[in-house]
């Protein structure tokens, strides 16, 4: 089958794969959509990162470069593995894109995205999702019942939004700040109009992602390029701050932002991933006792995704920025979005 087969910094290939077999308690599913993800992005920039390395093979897949990639993907069953019953060829479902051990304090506890031996299917081995077929566990499997699959494609980043919402314990009545309108914040303001946040405001600069802010659900978009972010945020939320902030930037200034624009009592919400070690002045959070609070991925988070996606609290369609095919992979996706990424939020792959 063919498959977009990743080998390092800026080297994508197209190539022929062998297609994957069913085990028992396995679900084999046909790829009909798959995003690209801003960590495929870094990968192909500046990888290999959570890609292993030909050196140094996962410690659970045993695998290194070269690696299918693609984890944002939906699809339909195509074969069902020995003793999977509850499930039907033809059905649409979505893959939760985890490797994990079972076995280490995080996973006994619940919290199976920070497992110690954490990867992921289409960045660690075991297939990917830029490909035709992919085989994963039963308890990753879930139904999208009559939503589509290109919808499916997006559960997965609404999950990691959705996660962050509800570690924060966002309810109705609250005011919330999302600092940076690219994909995850995006998706972050949607999620918190979906559960109720009465207040969203988001913090960007570029022209076209504020609209995109507003479109995704924002009240209002503070421009930090023109506009004092804490006399703003005061100003709208009666000289208290934000009861949440979430910083989807991974920048210092932002981060230093985000806490100081929380209000005394509140949460700060890290969902960006870093490329560098934090800078923190701590007294901004001793003073007004912040908390800050880390959020990686999801966990079980996916069935409450599909069902605001089926309710109607979220428009997924409007992250969908760009359709194209595999071979297209390299110069309508990966160059597009690296190119073009204020226009973009979310460009699928039809395997």
């Amino acid at each position: 089958m063919k498959a977009a087969q990743f080998y390092g910094r800026g080297d994508i290939r197209i190539e022929e794969i062998p297609e994957p077999a069913t085990r028992p308690g396995t679900v084999k599913v046909e790829v009909e959509w798959c995003g690209i993800c801003g960590t495929d992005l870094h990968e192909y920039l500046e990888g290999p990162i959570f890609a292993p390395p030909s050196d140094a093979p996962h410690p659970l897949t045993g695998e290194t470069v070269p690696i299918t990639l693609g984890h944002e993907f939906a699809g339909v069953v195509a074969e069902l593995g020995d003793g999977v019953t509850d499930l039907r060829v033809g059905d649409r479902v979505v893959v939760e894109p985890y490797i994990v051990c079972g076995r280490c304090d995080a996973c006994v506890q619940g919290r199976y995205n920070v497992c110690a031996t954490l990867g992921f299917v289409g960045l660690s081995g075991w297939g990917g999702g830029f490909s035709k077929y992919v085989v994963a566990e039963r308890r990753w499997i879930h139904p999208l019942g009559e939503l589509g699959t290109d919808v499916g494609a997006l559960v997965e980043p609404l999950a990691v939004a959705y996660h962050a919402v509800r570690l924060a314990g966002a309810r109705s009545g609250q005011s919330a700040v999302v600092f940076g309108s690219g994909p995850i914040g995006l998706v972050t303001t949607s999620v918190l109009r979906a559960v109720g946040v009465e207040q969203v405001v988001v913090v960007e600069p570029a022209e076209v992602r504020k609209k995109k802010a507003l479109a995704a659900g924002a009240d209002v978009v503070i421009d930090p390029t023109t506009d004092d972010i804490l006399e703003q945020l005061m100003d709208l939320t009666s000289g208290r701050g934000a009861d949440i902030s979430f910083e989807c930037a991974g920048v210092d200034s932002v981060l230093k932002s985000a806490i100081q624009g929380t209000r005394v009592g509140g949460t700060c919400v890290n969902v960006a991933i870093w490329g560098h070690e934090a800078s923190v002045a701590m007294n901004d959070l001793v003073f007004r006792e912040v908390n800050v609070l880390g959020s990686l991925a999801y966990a079980n988070d996916h069935p409450d995704t599909i069902k605001l996606i089926a309710d109607g609290k979220v428009d997924p369609f409007q992250f969908i920025t760009g359709r194209i095919g595999v071979d297209e992979i390299v110069t309508r996706g990966f160059d597009e979005l690296i190119n073009n990424k204020e226009e973009n939020v979310k460009i699928l792959v039809r395997p």
